[in-house]
């Protein structure tokens, strides 16, 4: 699967930024995804997941109540709608497959294919 995250940028802290995930090469309704992050000299780290069909999604604690995860499968595109962002969200952003587990785990090792990641920078 070929996956190209975009819609990152700078913003201020309190506000909203969405970012997307195109993906071509398999059909796209079959398999969960998932974000995650990473800042320099740290693991990446999950962010949120969403089933195949769109019915259940999973958030890191830290995200919860903030982020929202969210696909069109008819449009082979995955969402993630962030509000209230914080200087501690920076970070980039990369969009991932998981082809086999359900449900969609937390760890990025269960992960299959990997976006190129999109810069996401929160100012105080």
């Amino acid at each position: 699967v070929q996956l190209q995250a975009s819609g990152g940028g700078l913003v201020q802290a309190g506000g909203s930024l969405r970012l997307s995930c195109a993906a071509s090469g398999r059909t796209f309704s079959r398999y969960a995804m998932g974000w995650f992050r990473q800042v320099p000299e740290k693991e990446r780290e999950f962010v949120a997941a969403i089933t195949s069909s769109g019915d259940n999604t999973y958030y890191a604690d830290s995200v919860k109540g903030r982020f929202t995860i969210s696909r069109d499968n008819a449009k082979n595109t995955l969402y993630l709608q962030m509000n209230s962002l914080k200087p501690e969200d920076t970070a980039v952003y990369y969009c991932a497959t998981d082809l086999s587990t359900y449900p969609p785990t937390h760890h990025r090792y269960d992960y299959d294919d990997w976006g190129q990641g999109t810069q996401v920078t929160v100012s105080s």
